[in-house]
């Protein structure tokens, strides 16, 4: 059995200048922009959600713009498979994530458990 629920959201932005994109996305959704660390803080910004409900994160991406959400998992192949039976496709696996496609087309990630109610909160799933 393995968990998985909505993480956040990433605002991806085609831009050169992420600050600039990261205080209007900022300002628009009424949350603080938090810069972060080494190279990290070069493609991502982080918008403090105050309630503490979701992760948004501003991306510097080389794609169109458009707002993607992570699912985030305590087994992230377990997910993959369960979102694959459901019909959806891995598209690459990055790093610690992978980036999957929905079969009506968006991209969404699944990606590592780090909300602190995590294990309160997550759906569970039987293994596939």
């Amino acid at each position: 059995m393995h968990q998985s629920q909505l993480a956040g959201f990433i605002i991806d932005c085609r831009t050169e200048d992420l600050p600039r994109a990261a205080a209007f996305w900022g300002a628009a959704l009424g949350m603080p922009v938090r810069a972060l660390p080494d190279e990290e803080g070069e493609k991502y910004v982080r918008l403090v959600d105050p309630h503490e409900r979701l992760h948004v994160e501003v991306q510097k991406v080389e794609h169109e713009s458009r707002v993607h959400l992570d699912i985030e998992t305590d087994d992230i192949e377990a997910e993959v498979k369960r979102l694959e039976a459901l019909g959806a496709s891995v598209v690459r696996r990055v790093q610690t994530w992978c980036v999957m496609q929905a079969p009506t087309g968006q991209r969404f990630c699944v990606v590592r458990a780090g909300s602190k109610d995590f294990a309160e909160r997550a759906n569970r799933w039987p293994s596939p």
